[in-house]
């Protein structure tokens, strides 16, 4: 017995999900289980300007969410992934301030990477969509 993965794309797919052959986000169970989001243009090339760049990953990240009918409000559960955390947390975390919301805050795990494919910021959540 197989099941189709119910798949979210954003309004404007990156190419980056063709390139390396992802999905953005699956439907499943009620929840919404999305990929790692990256301050990504268009063409997948990375935004320069670390600030700039976790801005750029929250709206890639926002539009999926508003896609499956969700928001921000919803995740409960975080995974942010950054390349050289001892000089960008403080950076990362400022700007992921403006997007967080109020407490009660979802859970959040913060792991330093040493390689993002050309990235400092990656974030990968988990949503429970509204009923």
């Amino acid at each position: 017995m197989s099941s189709k993965r119910d798949v979210v794309f954003p309004p404007d797919r990156h190419a980056l999900y063709e390139l390396h052959r992802y999905s953005p986000a699956i439907r499943s169970n009620g929840f919404l289980f999305v990929s790692g989001q990256v301050g990504s243009r268009k063409d997948g090339s990375a935004e320069p300007d670390l600030a700039a760049q976790v801005r750029m990953a929250f709206t890639n990240l926002n539009a999926i969410l508003a896609e499956a009918g969700s928001s921000f409000e919803d995740v409960v559960d975080t995974t942010i992934f950054m390349i050289d955390p001892d000089s960008k947390f403080e950076t990362i975390w400022e700007v992921a301030a403006e997007y967080w919301g109020e407490a009660p805050y979802p859970t959040v795990t913060a792991i330093g990477v040493t390689w993002l494919s050309g990235f400092d910021f990656e974030i990968k959540v988990i949503a429970q969509l509204p009923q």
